[in-house]
């Protein structure tokens, strides 16, 4: 896990909120570190004014979600304390597919042409189709 002075990615915290900007909070961890929590991090779903929501001064409780290791900045998260509103939903049953293969090939010939056969000579008997090989 990454460090940052003293904190850790995955540390739960209380911080302040110093500045409110359309794209996130700032928060005061202590006298030396500061962190952002992004308007996506802040609650599940659409978020439209973080002023209505938070004043500067405000205590809130932060996640560390991600620390810079070049910039040492701290990305810190609102929503990843919540818990989501959806529901556990059942496992999904996976049935086997059925193929249909086709039969194709010679067997398949094979195993039909006596049928074909018969019921060709079934139609000459009975007048259906006329032989011409009969009136040479």
């Amino acid at each position: 896990m990454e460090r940052s002075g003293n904190y850790r990615i995955g540390d739960v915290l209380n911080g302040t909120v110093t500045g409110i900007q359309s794209y996130g909070l700032f928060i005061k961890l202590d006298s030396h570190c500061h962190g952002l929590v992004h308007i996506s991090e802040v609650d599940h779903g659409y978020v439209t004014n973080l002023e209505e929501r938070f004043s500067i001064g405000d205590q809130v409780k932060v996640k560390i979600i991600d620390i810079d290791e070049y910039t040492k900045k701290i990305s810190l998260s609102i929503r990843a304390l919540k818990a989501t509103n959806t529901p556990n939903f059942p496992a999904r049953i996976k049935k086997p597919k059925r193929r249909h293969t086709p039969q194709i090939g010679f067997k398949t010939i094979n195993k039909k042409m006596p049928e074909w056969i018969e019921d060709s000579l079934a139609d000459i008997h009975s007048g259906k189709i006329k032989d011409y090989r009969l009136e040479e």
